[in-house]
């Protein structure tokens, strides 16, 4: 076996083992949205609203990678939570912008916390290795954006 391909295996099967991980640590995840009556793909839209200056449902459904019914459906769905709202465009009153309510700005900075606790499995490591996990993703990460 030549050095890339054992490479390429290495690389798999890293990846593997990520991803499986990752999976099996999804109903914490899961339980975070249930608790706010979001289902993954509600989170989704969530995290991709802003406060200011709002985006149009066209946008919204070009970002989802839906049609514009869909985008509709999803956005009565965060309104009826409180975490989004429709608001007339300042440029143009034929256009309503979705933003983020305070509600959802809220529910977007605890679920990001929440999601970024380290499950379990993580604490069971030693400490050299969480340090060593910590370099390889920065270099997956790539430099620092600005």
């Amino acid at each position: 076996m030549s050095a890339p391909s054992r490479k390429s295996a290495i690389a798999a099967k890293a990846w593997q083992l990520f991803f499986d991980f990752f999976i099996s640590t999804r109903n914490e995840r899961d339980r975070s949205l249930e608790r706010r009556k979001l289902t993954p793909n509600d989170n989704r839209a969530l995290m991709s609203l802003e406060r200011q200056p709002g985006k149009t449902m066209g946008t919204l459904a070009r970002e989802w990678h839906c049609d514009a019914s869909n985008a509709t459906w999803i956005v009565d769905r965060l309104e009826r939570l409180g975490f989004a709202e429709r608001k007339l465009s300042p440029t143009d009153r034929r256009v309503k912008l979705v933003v983020l309510t305070t509600p959802g700005a809220r529910a977007q900075s605890e679920i990001m916390k929440e999601f970024r606790t380290p499950p379990p499995g993580f604490l069971r490591l030693q400490r050299a290795d969480l340090q060593a996990l910590v370099e390889v993703l920065r270099k997956l990460a790539g430099p620092p954006r600005r």
